[in-house]
């Protein structure tokens, strides 16, 4: 699971391609080493999240870490781009950003046996696309 912020990777977790995203929730929050700034009804933090989160447990665990969890089920933003004009979905950005880590050919399909090295890649790649997203490059 990836956690980022318009775009640049701020927080990340690896398990098995057999686990549920769900599960990985608490280890992904965790795992962000920037400080954020409180919460307040000026300044609220939201979280987009997709129909695999919609659980209870996931909505207590993102509101424990002071976000807002925007959780639309499948089909529910077709709906509303529809309804409404000018409507944007929010989820494109996480959607986004694992295209560009499906670049680095390396980390696309893991032949790492160890979880360490693989997930030493993966902070290389979010490295990488973090300088990029800075502009640095020109």
């Amino acid at each position: 699971m990836l956690t980022e912020a318009h775009g640049v990777p701020i927080g990340l977790a690896i398990d098995g391609a057999n686990r549920h995203d769900s599960k990985l929730v608490k280890a992904t929050l965790q795992s962000i080493p920037v400080k954020r700034p409180k919460a307040n009804k000026q300044n609220p933090q939201g979280m987009c999240l997709d129909k695999g989160y919609d659980y209870d447990s996931v909505r207590d665990l993102v509101r424990e870490f002071g976000y807002t969890a925007h959780i639309k089920a499948r089909g529910e933003e077709a709906q509303a781009i529809k309804r409404q004009a000018g409507f944007k979905a929010r989820r494109w950005v996480v959607e986004r950003t694992h295209s560009w880590m499906n670049r680095f050919r390396r980390i696309l399909t893991r032949w790492e046996k160890k979880p360490e090295n693989y997930l030493a890649l993966i902070h290389f790649v979010c490295a990488i696309i973090t300088y990029r997203c800075t502009g640095l490059f020109g």
